[in-house]
């Protein structure tokens, strides 16, 4: 049987014409795989895949994905998240449980936010989540007020206020969270002018999953985002005491959320 690869344009500007046609051919594909994104196994000559390049800042990894996970495309990535995916790769690593990540800062406030990961309850099925809090206020651009404009800043990009977490919220096109090797890498918004998306908030380091999160996100293909204002949240350690201070939060008219779609660059 054929072999059911799809080498993308931008992979195969990479990797080259000869390296593309030898993946088709399949003298350089292996016929079964770990899906980079869902981490289940997969197989070339069974079903759609995806060719996934990454690329660090001295060396490139060329993966292989669902195609219904991933599209065919290259990842540019720091060489120190593309070192901790190759070891990932070659090694069981137990996943951690759903916790607040180290803050990173973001784009295009320069703000620090903590993001975390959980699953969240709504209408009686489980939906992966991002909660994303800033450590301090954040200012509008171009301003050097003390207010804080974070919510009102996500509002003018789609986000919605939510006042109960009764239903899942709309999606946000144009928006996106790549999730690649089983680790959470990004959040993404669209380029200016149509571009190329752009990193609104990028891991330093790749942050773990539990592999229940990474189910339902592959089960739903998006994650849902919720954002709140510094000091709403917190660093809540269990996902039932984040989903009250979620509850809180809301009932408080500090929360806005939207529906990411699970994508790449």
């Amino acid at each position: 049987m054929p072999r059911m690869l799809d080498v993308g344009d931008d992979v195969r500007a990479e990797i080259g014409d000869e390296e593309a046609d030898r993946l088709l051919a399949g003298e350089s594909a292996p016929g079964s795989y770990d899906c980079t994104s869902c981490r289940t196994p997969g197989d070339c000559e069974q079903e759609r895949t995806s060719t996934v390049l990454f690329i660090g800042d001295e060396t490139a990894v060329l993966a292989f994905a669902h195609a219904g996970c991933l599209p065919s495309q290259v990842v540019k990535v720091t060489e120190e998240q593309l070192q901790g995916a190759v070891r990932s790769i070659n090694a069981d690593h137990a996943h951690s449980e759903p916790g607040p990540a180290a803050p990173e800062k973001t784009a295009p406030e320069q703000a620090v936010l903590g993001v975390t990961s959980g699953l969240i309850l709504i209408a009686g099925e489980l939906h992966p989540a991002l909660v994303v809090e800033p450590t301090a206020p954040i200012a509008r651009p171009g301003t050097a007020g003390a207010g804080d404009d974070f919510l009102p800043l996500l509002i003018e990009q789609g986000f919605m206020p939510v006042t109960e977490l009764a239903s899942t919220p709309a999606v946000l096109h144009g928006w996106s969270v790549l999730l690649a090797m089983g680790q959470l890498h990004a959040v993404l918004q669209p380029g200016t002018g149509g571009g190329r998306p752009v990193a609104w908030w990028q891991a330093h380091q790749p942050l773990q999953v539990t592999e229940g999160w990474r189910t339902a996100a592959n089960k739903h293909q998006q994650v849902l985002m919720f954002a709140a204002p510094v000091g709403s949240i917190g660093r809540q350690p269990r996902e039932d005491l984040l989903r009250d201070a979620l509850d809180k939060a809301a009932a408080n008219g500090q929360l806005v959320a939207a529906a990411l779609p699970l994508a790449g660059t």
